[in-house]
């Protein structure tokens, strides 16, 4: 056997320029495929990086059928204290979990005394929201992210189309669950940069004044949004979380609390898969330039070796020694081209790392592009273009182990 694989290394080197051509073509479409993963792969962890982050969370828990009517930010489908309780003694026991933040969220109606537009409200508790969204403190253009009782975190739209300054007092609107109106006054602690886009009308104020605008006697919380300690759990822990309170039914029977990752929440998740599919069909193509190369190669290999294999057939070198001969010349082939590509794609990528280049991701510029070097991506790779190696080797190898050896020697 040791014979057979010194002969497929001896072939190889015989034609010299074949294979540093069809090598360099491989190595050269690892490389490109690595480059584009790491690159791709950075922006979209950036992407939901920014939108996990800066508002969304990973995961958020509501009251059946509250993100179906989310769009009215309905108070009747809000979670009484005594649900809320139970909620946060399961977070509590979820090790997963690194930060939680309970929001009450309304609409109402914003007013600077001069013209009236409406706005979303989120009531919250500044310390936790920021512990589950760290990059909204990144997003203030104005003033602070300590929203003091009786302040409001701005957004920039709203500011800048009523012409409302850092210290001015506005006045908020809102009708509780009841019917009833009540307005209170505060004033703009902060100017907000949206997260999603100039259409961003997200306020802030302090958990306590929105009980007290929307006159609740008890806490009743819209969501509650979650943090996790490792983003890679995040299917795990949704899956736990779920099972933990299906047992929870309302009067009809039918669950009485529903989650979400925050991938049914965002339509930036299309884009998130868009990525992928991206990375999915540039891999099919490399394996395509590999498949294509390494049969070509074979093949001519075999045709201009007709004579070489009829005499070790002749003298007796048995079909199957024959066939592994050629299988291993691919194989040698997709190896040396993969571990160049590697070689390559990873110093490339230490490059463009080391470049510092930005981007520019909605309302948010001057973002930086991290290329992460994958090892498991890279091993993942290597091993696509050794098989795909491999298996083009196979016809053009049974092509060769079945020659008759006495045509073969009449070939000319």
């Amino acid at each position: 056997m040791s014979n057979i694989f010194k002969i497929a290394i001896r072939n190889l080197f015989r034609y010299k320029r074949r294979t540093l051509l069809t090598a360099s073509l491989i190595s050269t479409g690892v490389l490109f495929v690595l480059v584009f993963v790491s690159v791709s792969g950075s922006f979209k962890n950036m992407m939901v990086g920014q939108i996990t982050d800066s508002f969304l969370g990973h995961i958020q828990i509501h009251k059946k059928g509250y993100v179906e009517s989310i769009d009215n930010l309905p108070l009747t489908l809000n979670l009484n204290p005594e649900e809320l309780l139970k909620i946060e003694d399961m977070i509590n026991h979820t090790p997963e979990v690194e930060a939680y933040s309970p929001r009450i969220k309304f609409g109402g109606m914003f007013s600077n005394f001069v013209e009236t537009t409406n706005i979303r409200i989120n009531g919250v508790f500044p310390e936790r929201e920021i512990k589950t969204s760290p990059l909204l403190p990144s997003r203030i253009i104005e003033g602070t992210s300590e929203i003091g009782k009786g302040e409001i975190l701005l957004p920039e739209l709203l500011a800048k189309g009523m012409k409302i300054n850092l210290g001015d007092t506005i006045v908020i609107v809102a009708t509780n669950k009841d019917g009833s109106v009540n307005g209170r006054q505060f004033r703009v602690g902060g100017i907000l940069e949206s997260a999603t886009g100039p259409g961003g009308r997200d306020s802030y104020i302090h958990i306590e004044d929105a009980m007290e605008v929307l006159r609740m006697e008890q806490m009743e919380i819209s969501e509650i949004v979650l943090r996790l300690k490792d983003f890679g759990n995040l299917h795990m822990v949704g899956s736990e979380l779920k099972e933990i309170l299906s047992t929870d039914l309302n009067a009809k029977g039918k669950l009485k609390f529903e989650i979400h990752t925050w991938e049914k929440l965002s339509p930036f998740y299309n884009v998130a898969r868009m990525i992928d599919l991206m990375t999915f069909f540039i891999k099919l193509m490399l394996i395509a330039i590999v498949l294509i190369s390494i049969m070509n190669v074979m093949i001519m290999a075999v045709f201009e070796r007709i004579r070489e294999i009829g005499t070790i057939a002749a003298i007796g070198t048995m079909p199957e020694k024959i066939l592994f001969m050629f299988i291993i010349e691919g194989f040698s082939l997709g190896v040396v081209g993969a571990l160049i590509g590697d070689i390559i794609g990873v110093a490339a990528i230490l490059i463009l790392d080391s470049l510092e280049l930005t981007f520019n991701f909605g309302r948010q510029a001057d973002l930086l592009l991290v290329p992460t070097i994958n090892f498991g991506e890279i091993f993942m790779m290597s091993i696509i273009v050794i098989i795909a190696s491999v298996i083009a080797s196979l016809q053009p190898a049974f092509k060769a182990s079945r020659m008759e050896p006495i045509k073969a020697l009449r070939h000319v």
